[in-house]
């Protein structure tokens, strides 16, 4: 039986920040691959996250001038069901997930204007889908034709995603167990992929490995397309084609992450296919580890956004500067920017259903502050291409370390820690491959 209290109580909180109006999310469409093949079919994150309910061709609408939650979805069909798979069908579905009311999805468009009338405002995702947007402008248009019958239309417009994005921003427990849930499965599949990787080995045969452990763990999808980077491949930041043979003396950079209930992993870790770290290749790495502790350890509530990225970019410039990749002082190379020939992305993003999640970084043009339930990761790196500029000892070294970081009331924690990042700890791991 699914525990719906979880999305209860956010519609609950969402209704209550509607003022006398009312919102319509729907989810996800399926997307054809080819002939009458679709591709895995992924509701949509704020639609998941306010009912739970996972099936296509649903829409949920909260009317706060009630306060009730009604979903359209298919109905009951056993004959496609065959075909297809189990439905909840409206009733099964406003029983098993706590809605007020549960219509068929073929009677959304008759029965939205009735729900749009005499509302003030309309919370809707204008913009996202021109399809849907259709659908709402046409229903919009019913109601303000009744308008010699007394019926008023919503003449306040406004994007549901803004509130729904700021309580996505701050888990709640529910949400902190699944996350921690994936982070471990994440973990266990970069442990799996140090273990696979051998000198000879394709990038995908490690790949396989990674995936291999998310789906028995019971994570069935990676959060995102998995990078597996061997060599000079490690500098292309969202290398994906992972068919790469893997060679003794490189480094292997992977960046991976499991979906788990709908909740999102994301871990980098890079470390040497021949079990042991090159001189050039530990001096790099132990910048970028540095790094990465450096904004860990900034990481608390009350602290903005910027101070451990802020952090984590005085350790990385200060070191390239100590390797000879870079010359004159922290500041003034920060000032130029001429870091960003080694390190041009920022520290990190928020984590949740959505492996980039939601929510603003800024506040009126200042930079947000930490929140206990806040899901961040963290994750400098280092990406060194050929240049005139640059020792060849250096070249096409790339390193990323990345961990899943929650905020907490007293501080932080790691919640990807399974995956070893010291340097000793890494080349223990790797020592005790057969």
């Amino acid at each position: 039986m699914t525990d719906v209290t979880p999305h209860l109580g956010r519609r609950e909180r969402l209704i209550r920040s509607l003022g006398d109006g009312i919102a319509i999310l729907p989810t996800a469409p399926e997307q054809h691959r080819n002939g009458d093949a679709h591709y895995p079919y992924r509701f949509d994150s704020s639609f998941y996250y306010l009912t739970g309910f996972a099936e296509p061709e649903a829409v949920l609408v909260l009317d706060a001038s009630n306060g009730r939650s009604v979903l359209f979805c298919r109905e009951k069909n056993l004959e496609r069901e065959i075909w297809d798979g189990f439905r909840h069908g409206p009733e099964g579905a406003r029983e098993a997930f706590g809605f007020d009311e549960a219509w068929p999805i073929d009677e959304f468009d008759a029965r939205l204007p009735d729900l749009l009338a005499n509302r003030d405002t309309l919370h809707y995702g204008f913009g996202r889908d021109a399809a849907f947007d259709t659908r709402i402008n046409a229903a919009l248009n019913t109601v303000r034709a009744r308008f010699r019958t007394g019926v008023t239309a919503p003449t306040v417009l406004k994007d549901v995603h803004a509130l729904v994005h700021e309580m996505r921003l701050v888990k709640d427990e529910h949400e902190i167990a699944l996350m921690r849930e994936a982070a471990r499965l994440s973990a266990a599949g970069h442990v799996a992929a140090m273990r696979a990787a051998r000198p000879g080995r394709h990038e995908y045969q490690v790949e396989a490995e990674i995936l291999r452990t998310f789906i028995a763990g019971g994570a069935r999808y990676p959060s995102f397309e998995s990078i597996v980077a061997g060599g000079a491949n490690a500098t292309t930041l969202h290398y994906v084609g992972n068919g790469s043979v893997l060679r003794d003396g490189d480094l292997l950079l992977i960046d991976a992450g499991c979906e788990y209930q709908g909740y999102a992993g994301d871990i980098s870790r890079t470390f040497p296919v021949n079990g042991t770290f090159s001189g050039p290749q530990r001096d790099l790495y132990q910048v970028v580890l540095a790094a990465n502790q450096a904004a860990i350890d900034a990481l608390a509530p009350g602290v903005r956004w910027n101070v451990p990225a802020d952090a984590a970019l005085a350790v990385q410039v200060r070191g390239l500067i100590d390797l000879g990749l870079l010359q004159g002082s922290v500041d003034g190379n920060i000032e130029s920017e001429a870091y960003r020939q080694f390190y041009m992305h920022r520290i990190g993003h928020w984590l949740g259903i959505d492996v980039h999640d939601v929510g603003d970084y800024k506040i009126d043009g200042e930079w947000r502050e930490y929140r206990p339930g806040m899901v961040t990761t963290v994750e400098p790196g280092l990406y060194v291409r050929p240049a005139d500029n640059v020792p060849e000892a250096f070249w096409n070294i790339g390193i990323r370390i990345e961990d899943d970081v929650l905020l907490t009331a007293s501080g932080h924690e790691v919640l990807s820690g399974d995956v070893p990042k010291s340097v000793e700890a890494v080349e223990a791991l790797l020592a005790e491959r057969d």
